[in-house]
C-alpha cells in the first residue's frame, strides 16, 4: 500500500469510526443493567447473574508464545480480583488479569445482553457454527484499567466488531499489508509494536518503511469496525467492559479463502520433508491446519454449503411470518433482502468454483461430501438464475 492509498484508507476509517454514536447501543440489556450511573462496571448486578460461571482469563503481564497466558476461573472470584485490584491502585502480585472471550451469549442465551446492529447482521462465520452447534464467535470482554491485547489479526482474517459497554480503548490499527514491515528479520510479527526493540533495524529492518498506525480511542456506547487483515493492538483506558464479533458474509469471503490458501502452503513448507515416506500427507497438513485455525478444506466446503443452502431455502420457498420474527438465519435474510441472498449465493459460487479447483482439495477423500461439489455449484447457479428471471 503506497502513502497515498493509505492516507485515504486512513481518512475513510477515522470518518467511519467517529460518525458511530451510542445511540446505536442505548437500548442494550447490558448497556441498562451492567454499568453504575457513573459509568463503571455494576459488579453487583453482574455477580447476580454471572457468579457461578466459569471464565477464561489472560495475564496481561506475561508473554507466552506472542500473546498471553490464559487460565479458567469462576467468575465471583475474578470480580473479587477486580475490586481488589482497583483498590490496590490497580497493582496486584497475580497480574493484570483480563477476562477475555468468554462465550457469554451461547451460556447464557436467555439473558438480554445485546442485539447485532443491522449493518452487521450478514454474519456466516456465527450462522455457520450456530448450525452445527459446536462454537461461535461472539465474545465478552471484561478488564481493568491497564489491560490490554497484544498485536494480532483476527480469526481467518474476518471483519470484527467491538462495541464498549462502559469505559474506554485505544486502538493502534495497520491496515492490510503493513503488517510485513513490522515483521522480524525471522518473519515473526511484533508482540508489542510500542515496544522500543522495533527501532533496532538489525532486529526489524523493515520498521522504518511502515506508516503510523491509525489511532481511535473508542468511549462508552460506541462500535468499532475491523476490516479483514487489519492488524491491531488495543488497552483499556479504564474499567472496560466490551462485547465483540468476528464474522464474514459475502463480502471478505475470498479474504478467508486466500488465507486458509496461505495457512496450507506454510504449514505445507514446514513438514515438506515427510512429504515422500508419508502416505497420507496431504491429510497430515489438513490436520496441522485446522489445529492452528480451527478449519480444514472439507469443514471450509460445508460452511459454504450451509450458507448457501439456507439462501436457496428462503429464494425457492419464501420466508413465513412465524420465521420472521425469530432469531435466525431466515429472518436476517429477510431483513437484509432477496437481492442480498442473492449477492451471497454469487460470491459463494466464485469460491467454491476456486475451491473445486484447487489441487490440494482435489487429493482429498471428498466422497464424504453430500452434496457433492460439482452437484452443490449447479444448484447455486440454477438457484440465481432462477431468481434473477
Amino acid at each position: 500500500m503506497d502513502r497515498a492509498t493509505f492516507a485515504c484508507s486512513t481518512a475513510f476509517f477515522r470518518d467511519y469510526n467517529s460518525s458511530s454514536q451510542a445511540k446505536f447501543t442505548e437500548d442494550w440489556g447490558s448497556r441498562r443493567n451492567w454499568v453504575t450511573w457513573d459509568g463503571k462496571p455494576n459488579f453487583d448486578h453482574l455477580l447476580q447473574k454471572f457468579g457461578e460461571a466459569v471464565v477464561p482469563v489472560a495475564n496481561c503481564d506475561v508473554k507466552e508464545y506472542n500473546s498471553n497466558p490464559k487460565e479458567e476461573l469462576p467468575f465471583k472470584e475474578y470480580i473479587k480480583y477486580w475490586k481488589e485490584y482497583i483498590k490496590n491502585d490497580y497493582r496486584s502480585s497475580r497480574g493484570c488479569l483480563y477476562l477475555k472471550d468468554w462465550h457469554l451469549s451461547r451460556a447464557f442465551p436467555e439473558q438480554d445482553v445485546y442485539t447485532t446492529p443491522v449493518y452487521f447482521s450478514s454474519d456466516w462465520l456465527n450462522e455457520y457454527w450456530d448450525a452445527i452447534a459446536v462454537d461461535d464467535y461472539r465474545f465478552v470482554y471484561m478488564g481493568p484499567k491497564g489491560s490490554w491485547t497484544p498485536f494480532h489479526a483476527d480469526v481467518f482474517r474476518s471483519y470484527s466488531w467491538s462495541a464498549n459497554i462502559c469505559g474506554r480503548k485505544k486502538w493502534l490499527l495497520y491496515p492490510a499489508g503493513q503488517e510485513e514491515y513490522l515483521k522480524d528479520r525471522h518473519g515473526n510479527l511484533p508482540f508489542d509494536v510500542t515496544a522500543p526493540s522495533l527501532q533496532d533495524r538489525s532486529v526489524y529492518p523493515r520498521y522504518n518503511q511502515s506508516q503510523p498506525p491509525v489511532e481511535i480511542v473508542q468511549e462508552a456506547g460506541e462500535i468499532v469496525f475491523i476490516p479483514s487483515g487489519w492488524h491491531h493492538q488495543v488497552y483499556n483506558l479504564e474499567d472496560t467492559i466490551s462485547i465483540n464479533h468476528n464474522w464474514v458474509n459475502g463480502c471478505n469471503v475470498a479474504i478467508m479463502w486466500c488465507f486458509l490458501q496461505d495457512e496450507l502452503a506454510a504449514v505445507q513448507r514446514e513438514i515438506n520433508e515427510w512429504k515422500d515416506p508419508m502416505d497420507d500427507w496431504h491429510l497430515q497438513c489438513q490436520l496441522i491446519m485446522k489445529s492452528c485455525t480451527g478449519i480444514d478444506y472439507k469443514e471450509f466446503y460445508n460452511f459454504l454449503k450451509v450458507i448457501a443452502e439456507n439462501r436457496i431455502s428462503v429464494l425457492e420457498n419464501g420466508l413465513d411470518d412465524e420465521a420472521s420474527a425469530k432469531n435466525t438465519p431466515k429472518a436476517a435474510i429477510s431483513t437484509l433482502g432477496m437481492l442480498h441472498a442473492v449477492f451471497d449465493l454469487k460470491r459463494t459460487v466464485k469460491v467454491l468454483t476456486s475451491l473445486s479447483a484447487n489441487e490440494d482439495f482435489k487429493k482429498l477423500d471428498l466422497t464424504s461430501l453430500s452434496p457433492p461439489p460439482e452437484a452443490l455449484l449447479h444448484h447455486l447457479k440454477a438457484a440465481i438464475d432462477t431468481a434473477l428471471l
